[in-house]
């Protein structure tokens, strides 16, 4: 009894050190397939397609992709990918069916990646 005693401030103390980004709600991406680009210029077409970067949303974590398949986690805006060739990208959900890469530092980069179908 006195070991439980002496650990409940140890869990709050952690828990209290938890960064706010960490207390997000767990959420799941659209379920479907995500065509990936880089902006276009005004004299060219729309969008430059980036193919390696495509990916399928199959379930409620798992994703697939022309490298293999893994796991992501959704934390408020921000997917994740957790395991598989693609573990450590992430991306910040734009809207329902547009997403935006982030990169190394966080900051969102220049691809997107649109839902294109189910």
């Amino acid at each position: 009894m006195r070991r439980s005693v002496r650990t409940i401030p140890a869990i709050i103390a952690v828990l209290a050190a938890a960064p706010l980004s960490a207390a997000g709600p767990v959420e799941t991406a659209m379920r479907g397939s995500y065509s990936c680009e880089m902006p276009g210029t005004a004299a060219g077409a729309a969008g430059i397609r980036v193919p390696e970067k495509d990916f399928r949303i199959r379930s409620a974590s798992r994703y697939k992709s022309e490298q293999g398949n893994g796991v992501y986690l959704r934390k408020g805006d921000v997917i994740r990918f957790t395991s598989g060739p693609r573990s450590g990208e992430s991306y910040t959900v734009v809207g329902e069916n547009f997403l935006r890469a982030l990169g190394p530092d966080g900051k969102p980069s220049r691809l997107r990646c649109i839902r294109t179908g189910n």
